[in-house]
């Protein structure tokens, strides 16, 4: 699941931010406003990736609370900004939730739901095969050798879909509709 880009070697120190959330989804809120924030004032993506990002976010942590930990427990996030490379999210669970998935299983889930031949008749189920896979450039999952899963993904500021979404945009010339 993962890109290969080209990337200029880029010598000033990482921006990384890290935030523990307790499991429980109204916090959620504040860390979508933090990624579009962070987004908007330390990277160059447009607009709509920004908000793109921040879908991605609040489906990564909605998962980690909802399936990879317990009520009471936490989740940790943490941003990692390259400045003019790209952006990083971790999303780390404690592996306490009912639904204990390994990483492995959770990749195969995917790429059987991001195949074009896959019909999910729910509403719910798609998060991490239709948005996260398809608006990162990398997309891991790590067990955690005390239990839980650490996803990672990477959005890099060279990338292929976004200089073309910005082409897109600047021709089209209606900076006021996003569309996802």
């Amino acid at each position: 699941m993962n890109s290969e880009h080209k990337k200029e070697k880029n010598t000033e120190k990482p921006i990384e931010i890290t935030i523990s959330l307790p499991t429980q989804a109204y916090f959620v809120a504040g860390v979508r406003d933090f990624t579009l924030s962070l987004i908007k004032n330390t990277t160059d993506f447009s607009e709509q990736w920004a908000y793109r990002f921040q879908s991605v976010v609040d489906e990564l942590c909605n998962n980690a609370i909802e399936f990879g930990s317990k009520q009471g427990d936490s989740i940790k996030i943490t941003f990692i900004v390259i400045e003019k490379e790209s952006i990083e999210i971790q999303v780390e669970d404690n592996g306490t939730g009912a639904n204990k998935l390994k990483a492995a299983e959770i990749e195969k889930l995917i790429k059987e739901r991001a195949g074009k031949e896959f019909s999910l008749h729910e509403i719910r189920g798609r998060g991490l095969a239709k948005i996260v896979l398809e608006w990162t450039d990398e997309l891991t999952f790590t067990d955690k050798p005390e239990g839980g899963i650490i996803v990672k993904v990477k959005k890099y500021l060279t990338d292929i879909k976004t200089k073309e979404l910005k082409q897109s945009m600047s021709l089209a010339g209606d900076q006021t509709h996003i569309v996802l």
